[in-house]
């Protein structure tokens, strides 16, 4: 299987995108733009899932 192996920009490690998935066809197209690991993007994502229900109420 063809993959390239990417920094993440928050944590620092080197993570693979692998053929077919969404970060590989970005990085295909664009190798200067800033990607980020499947647990920091998760942790990203959990932080603004919380910050907008903190803004709800």
């Amino acid at each position: 299987m063809i993959y390239y192996e990417v920094l993440c920009y928050s944590c620092k490690r080197i993570f693979r995108v692998y053929e077919g998935s969404l970060n590989y066809k970005q990085f295909k197209e664009n190798k200067a733009k800033i990607f980020c690991c499947e647990d920091c993007s998760h942790k990203i994502r959990m932080d603004a899932i919380r910050n907008f229900f903190r803004y709800l109420n």
